[in-house]
Parts: C-alpha cells; sequence; structure tokens
C-alpha cells in the first residue's frame, strides 16, 4: 500500500519536474554561459548535509545501486542536451525529447519509490533518491560544460581566423 509521505513526495518530484522543463524552454530562448551549467550541481550538493543525520544514512550497496542508476539515467540527459551557435553566441537546443525523457524518468522514479518504500525505510530511501538525482545531474552537467566549451572553441577560432 502506498503511504501519504510516498504520494507528497510524488507530487514534489512532479512540479519539480515540471519546472525544469520550463527553464529548460525559458533557457533556450538566451544564451548560455559555463557558469549557468556549472552552478546547480554546487547548488544540489547542500542537501548531502541530509546525511549527517543517520535517518537519511545508506550502506554502502545502496549508495552504489543509486549512484550507477543515476549515472545510467544521465546518459538519456546528455543525448538529449546539445548547444548551437547563433547569433555569435551558444544557446541550448530545444529537445522535444528532453520533455519526454524527463517524464519518463519522474514515471520510473514514482514507481521504484513506490515499490520500494514497501521495504526500504522512509530515511534510506529519500537518501538514495538524492544520491540518485546527483549521481543523474554530475555526468549531465559535465558533459554539458565539455560541449559548450567546445562550442567556445569553435566560435573562438572563427574569430581567430577573420
Amino acid at each position: 500500500m502506498v503511504n501519504t509521505v510516498t504520494i507528497f513526495s510524488a507530487i514534489i518530484a512532479t512540479l519539480m519536474a515540471l519546472t525544469v522543463i520550463m527553464v529548460r524552454i525559458k533557457a533556450s530562448k538566451k544564451p548560455t554561459n559555463a557558469k549557468k551549467i556549472i552552478l546547480p550541481p554546487f547548488f544540489m550538493s547542500t542537501g548531502a548535509l541530509m546525511f549527517i543525520d543517520p535517518f537519511f544514512r545508506v550502506s554502502l550497496f545502496e549508495f552504489l545501486e543509486a549512484i550507477l542508476l543515476g549515472m545510467l539515467f544521465s546518459i538519456l540527459l546528455i543525448k538529449t542536451s546539445k548547444f548551437e551557435i547563433r547569433d555569435e553566441a551558444i544557446y541550448l537546443k530545444r529537445s522535444k525529447a528532453f520533455a519526454l525523457i524527463l517524464i519518463t524518468l519522474l514515471i520510473v522514479r514514482i514507481g521504484l519509490k513506490s515499490y520500494l518504500s514497501m521495504s526500504i525505510d522512509i530515511g534510506q530511501l529519500s537518501g538514495m533518491f538524492w544520491i540518485l538525482a546527483f549521481g543523474m545531474i554530475v555526468p549531465w552537467r559535465i558533459a554539458m560544460y565539455r560541449s559548450y566549451r567546445k562550442l567556445e572553441q569553435e566560435m573562438f577560432n572563427k574569430t581567430k581566423m577573420v
């Protein structure tokens, strides 16, 4: 049976996913920069403070499971995050697949959380899902940063030739 906390967290996760989609749409209208790519994982890293409380601590196996699943999910986000040069600036390309993938990942997350909440303590489960999210955002943002720097170098080389 699904409990109230699981339902509440599913609602919060849905709102966060919709926010990410809206931010992504808005971001594609303005040029991007390295700071906009790098800062989100740093902001999210403050969530690691939850592990000070033993309630949220996970075993090594649970940590490895969560981080590996997050890294696996990041591949989908990496594949749908592309940049383009427009008006002598670098823009994030819009991708219809990104929203679909994000919604699919949300559904998978809600399903996993509902299923796992029957056998794993809610605190540990919260910790695991934070690790999963962090394991997804860090590789994704590193890949985005590398792609951005590559285009930036391309732009620099073009202006140097002119």
